[in-house]
């Protein structure tokens, strides 16, 4: 059976990554930030880490490694986003923001790559960033330019492992309760990105895949 870690499942793709991998009968490890009945509905193995706190994220690699080291497909979909104008935005709006969409990300590759195949497949979720410069939208635009330059730059260090940063248009998640703008008509499912995910990861994909 294939293993997989998302890292990030309780929100709404998260969720969908979790059904979409267990319909396909992967054992997937879902890590959430607290407890959720949801996740814990879909996968029985559940963990709770804070992606921001080494420690914590250490601990949840331990926990993972003791039923397996075994993953070939590690997913990280946790994000964070405010529309705070320079003024407004404080360090601790800038320091949350960077670290549900960048910190994260590089503390969670960082410490599971002994949980990792040979060719084992990193997927990110990232923006399409050079649509997203807008008024308000500083700390999170830069998080994920950082996060596209650390996924082009892990790819290279990787070489025998495939690293994608999935580039999502308009998802339909609450996500959007969190920003002063109106949802695009046509805004994906979080079922229907989760499973052009999975398509994904099934054809080899690396590199930036926008859908």
């Amino acid at each position: 059976m294939n293993n997989a870690v998302i890292w990030g499942a309780a929100g709404g793709l998260g969720q969908a990554l979790v059904a979409a991998l267990r319909a396909e009968d992967w054992q997937v490890h879902a890590v959430t930030r607290s407890p959720s009945a949801a996740v814990a509905a879909l996968t029985p193995h559940c963990y709770e880490a804070d992606v921001a706190d080494a420690q914590s994220v250490q601990r949840t690699v331990q926990a993972i490694a003791m039923e397996t080291s075994d993953v070939a497909l590690a997913i990280y979909a946790v994000g964070d986003i405010a529309s705070l104008k320079l003024e407004a935005l404080t360090p601790a709006d800038f320091a949350r923001i960077l670290n549900a969409n960048l910190t994260g990300a590089y503390l969670t590759a960082h410490y599971s790559l002994p949980l990792l195949t040979a060719e084992a497949h990193f997927m990110f979720v990232g923006a399409v960033v050079e649509r997203l410069k807008l008024p308000g939208l500083s700390a999170y635009v830069a998080a994920k330019a950082g996060l596209e330059a650390f996924t082009d730059t892990l790819r290279k260090e990787e070489r025998k492992r495939r690293v994608t940063l999935v580039r999502p248009g308009a998802v339909n998640t609450p996500f959007w309760a969190k920003v002063p703008f109106r949802m695009p008509a046509g805004a994906l499912a979080p079922a229907e990105l989760a499973q052009r995910m999975l398509e994904a990861h099934k054809s080899g994909h690396s590199g930036l895949l926008d859908i």
